[in-house]
């Protein structure tokens, strides 16, 4: 499912000072400000990418072609009644994961609210579906969106982008909300990355800079499925 990025978090987990302070810069020495706020933006945005996650609230829209829906015509749908997708009535687990095949699943977590769907019906008329038409479940990561109990996702035309979901993930509006290991994760990769500012150093590549303790800090942050 493509996602793209709507709105960008206005502020980062780490603050221009607390990064100072921990690169031991003085904080009437000005010279390297931008550069440092630099490092901490792209930190964060390759924690975000390690753990799948948003660490500020943000804006996401996710698209896909068509709502999701377990394969047609399908065996199983002789033991599990009517052919998915039909008729009305609560999902039945259909694979041996748990999973029913209508899920629809959104690749940013936490979950803060889903926006909006809206979908291009079979006649080309963009609608924007009820939200009192479908459940968010937020608990389960990644999120998790089915038809409401008694329903099942809309028809859409047969065209790419069909159905649009925009929505809001992220610890919160304050970096007070990130957790503590994710910010120290943060100050540590920029410190990394401050004092190797180049590709190579004396004749030896620094492309890749190994931190295994280090990146243990984000192990129980990750998103492991989708």
């Amino acid at each position: 499912m493509p996602s793209k990025l709507v709105s960008p978090p206005s502020i980062e987990p780490v603050t221009l000072a607390e990064a100072k302070l921990h690169l031991r810069v003085e904080s009437a020495m000005t010279d390297d400000d931008a550069l440092i706020t630099a490092l901490i933006t792209s930190a964060r945005m390759l924690g975000e990418q390690i753990t799948r996650r948003a660490f500020i609230t943000q804006s996401w829209q996710t698209v896909l072609d068509t709502f999701p829906a377990p394969g047609q015509n399908v065996g199983s749908a002789n033991w599990y009644g009517p052919q998915w997708g039909n008729s009305p009535g609560p999902l039945t687990t259909l694979r041996a994961d748990g999973r029913t095949g209508f899920e629809l699943f959104l690749d940013h977590a936490p979950l803060i609210t889903v926006d909006s769907i809206s979908y291009i019906d079979i006649d080309g008329v963009t609608q924007t579906l009820s939200s009192a038409l479908y459940k968010v479940d937020s608990i389960t990561e990644p999120c998790r969106v089915v038809p409401a109990y008694g329903n099942t996702w809309p028809g859409t035309r047969n065209e790419i982008n069909a159905v649009t979901v925009n929505y809001t993930c992220g610890y919160g509006a304050a970096a007070a909300s990130v957790p503590e290991p994710i910010k120290s994760w943060i100050k540590l990769r920029v410190g990394a990355m401050y004092e190797n500012r180049e590709e190579f150093a004396t004749g030896r590549s620094i492309v890749a800079i190994e931190m295994p303790f280090i990146d243990g800090l984000l192990q129980n942050y990750r998103v492991q499925t989708y």
